[in-house]
Parts: structure tokens; sequence; C-alpha cells
């Protein structure tokens, strides 16, 4: 696994160094914008619509809209200057995980020991199973920073981000919620009957992405069948061929009808040996 992140957990005085992982990965297939008449990947291109040109990284700020059409400006130094960030996860409190519902979760990451906490690791993760409780702790990662759930999974101390509570929009929110629903006693009955009837241990590895898989059937059926888009091959180019290519392009659009200055100095001593060949014959 790739380590996306170094530091420590601490709780009160104790610090137990750490190395992050990502603990689940995105296994949706991508796919690329194909230009359908020539089959060539479409790019993303960072455009200003008022300069009508292409922008660079280094001409690129953040910006706030506090009223329409009207920014604030934040260049990178001043955002890492407000951020929090630091190489700690700050455990703040111990809880029930039962207490926590599951729309606050957000991602899981593995946390395995640094090169030099394998004891204080240990300590940890043993102190946390056996008295059942899992800590909220604050961290930054990539300059933003989260709340956190540490709790253990197996023989490894995992950490899930979490919302913070302003960040769950209100379920008063959700429009044409019934009130006061009346419901059958024989009917609920019934679905209740059928939800104990389809009740079970939760088994994940069951569980499979049917659209995920048809789909890569369809890929693996094209490329057979050959039913395949090749992109033209982009030009290759570099500082010779282009200052050729400026130099023909010159070349062709000049006007036929201006002589230049070769072409004067050449033409005009043919235009006096014609002359005098004429009053030669005409004597």
């Amino acid at each position: 696994m790739h380590t996306v992140w170094k530091g420590a957990i601490s709780f009160g005085l104790v610090h137990v160094p750490v190395k992050m992982f990502s603990a689940t990965e995105d296994k949706d297939i991508s796919m690329k914008y194909i230009h359908t008449q020539c089959g060539t990947p479409l790019s993303y291109v960072r455009t200003c619509h008022h300069c009508d040109q292409a922008v660079e990284w280094e001409h690129i700020s953040r910006g706030y809209e506090y009223e329409p059409g009207r920014f604030v400006l934040f260049e990178k130094d001043e955002l890492d200057s407000l951020s929090e960030a630091s190489k700690e996860i700050k455990i703040l409190d111990f809880v029930d995980l039962h207490e926590i519902d599951p729309i606050y979760f957000q991602k899981t990451y593995y946390l395995s020991p640094g090169d030099t906490g394998s004891n204080a690791y240990s300590l940890l993760l043993e102190a946390m199973r056996q008295s059942g409780k899992i800590g909220i702790a604050k961290v930054s990662i990539r300059s933003k920073s989260s709340l956190a759930a540490i709790r253990i999974i197996g023989d490894c101390i995992a950490m899930e981000t979490i919302f913070y509570p302003d960040e769950i929009r209100p379920i008063a929110q959700v429009p044409n919620l019934p009130e006061n629903p009346a419901v059958s006693d024989k009917e609920l009955t019934m679905a209740k009957m059928l939800i104990e009837q389809l009740s079970t241990p939760f088994e994940p590895e069951k569980y499979k992405d049917d659209y995920r898989e048809k789909l890569l059937e369809a890929i693996q059926s094209k490329i057979a069948g050959e039913e395949v888009r090749v992109a033209p091959e982009a030009p290759k180019t570099n500082v010779v061929d282009l200052m050729a290519a400026l130099q023909a392009s010159l070349e062709a659009v000049k006007p036929a009808s201006v002589p230049t200055q070769a072409s004067e100095s050449t033409a005009k001593p043919k235009a006096k040996s014609r002359k005098k060949t004429k009053e030669e014959t005409v004597s």
C-alpha cells in the first residue's frame, strides 16, 4: 500500500508514531470523453473566458465569491497559514461506537506503527480493544481539518474521518416526509415477518457490483470484436520543426505578384538587354 500520511496518535501525553494507508479503493471503471468524429480523447483545459486564453497554474489563485461576481482572493501560503495542519491525530475523547450514527462516517484509513512506535501502537490497540471504546480525534490531511474516529479492526488501528455536525443536513429539509403516518396492524405484521425471513448475518463478500462486471464484459466483447476507435497520432513538434513550419507558412502565404529584392535586381538588367536588342534590330 502507498503511505498517504505520517504522524502520531496522541492521547494525554502519549504519542504513538503511525503511518496512514487508504483502507478502501474506488473500483469504478474510468472512461474518457472522446471526440466522436475522430476518436481523440478530450482534455480539460483551464481557460479564462474574459481573456479567451488558457491559464497556467502559476497564474491561478483561490477566490471566495461573497457576492455575485465579487471575490476575495487567497494565495496558497495565506490558506496554509490558516490551516491547523500538523502531524498529529489528537484524541479528544473516548466514546462508544454505537453512539455514532453511520451518517457521520466519510472514509476509512488503516494506521500501522511508525518505524519506532511498535510498542506504543500495541499498547493503544489492546487498551482500546479491552475497553470497547473508540477515540474521537482531530486530524488535518492535505490542509483540511477533520474529525475522526479511532477504532480497532482486527489487529489494526483504523481511522474513520467523520463529518462535523454542521455538515449534516437536517432531516427537516427533506421534502414530502409523511406526518403521523397511519399504518395497518395487519400490513405491519406481514412486513415484519418479511424482514425476519430476509434477515441474515452480514457477509460482505457475497455482494458484488453487477454493473461493473457487466461493463467489463462489454468492454472485452468490444475489444474481441475489434469495435475499437484508434485516436489519431498527436503531431510531434519541437523547436526546429516549429520554425520550419512557420517559415513554410510564411512562404505559402507570400503574394506571388510582389517581387522580392532578389527578383527585382535580376529583372532590371534583363529589361535593359531586351531594349538594346530591339533598337539594334530596328536600326
